[in-house]
């Protein structure tokens, strides 16, 4: 499994933009609670992190990654206002299923998201709580790294 994180021009248009953006240490521990994340469920096939406004920060999938992250950008905006609508309560999760396996979308924070994808027969219980947990120890990566600024 190999990690990409994105760090040329794009990279750098997405920090002049949003005035600061993120560290490469917080980069290196985004990755590594993604890797982590892989171990404690093997049924994931892929995973992703980029910020709320659809930069990829950092994954193990291949392919159309920087779509995949404009798109879990799109798909989480899509998701709170679905559950604002319906009056469902706080966002938890995004999950869509199709007949090639699942993708679950969870925000970490304020400033990032995580995807991750699985097969089709992958334990959606244990997904969700290892996706929650990730989610939950990137917003604090990212919360940690804010009050040192």
């Amino acid at each position: 499994m190999t990690f990409t994180w994105n760090s040329g021009v794009i990279g750098r248009a997405w920090r002049k933009r949003a005035g600061k953006g993120l560290s490469m240490d917080l980069r290196r521990e985004v990755r590594e609670e993604l890797r982590l994340l892989r171990e404690r469920a093997p049924e994931i096939t892929g995973v992703l992190a980029c910020t709320i406004d659809g930069m990829l920060v950092t994954t193990d999938l291949t392919g159309n990654t920087e779509q995949i992250a404009a798109l879990t950008s799109a798909v989480l905006s899509m998701s709170r206002r679905m559950a604002e609508l319906t009056r469902s309560g706080d966002l938890e999760e995004a999950l869509v299923s199709g007949l090639g396996g699942h993708t679950a979308c969870y925000a970490a924070g304020p400033q990032l998201v995580l995807t991750v994808t699985a097969g089709p027969r992958a334990n959606l219980g244990l997904l969700r709580i290892e996706g929650r947990k990730t989610a939950g120890k990137i917003a604090a990566l990212v919360q940690r790294e804010t009050d040192k600024q």
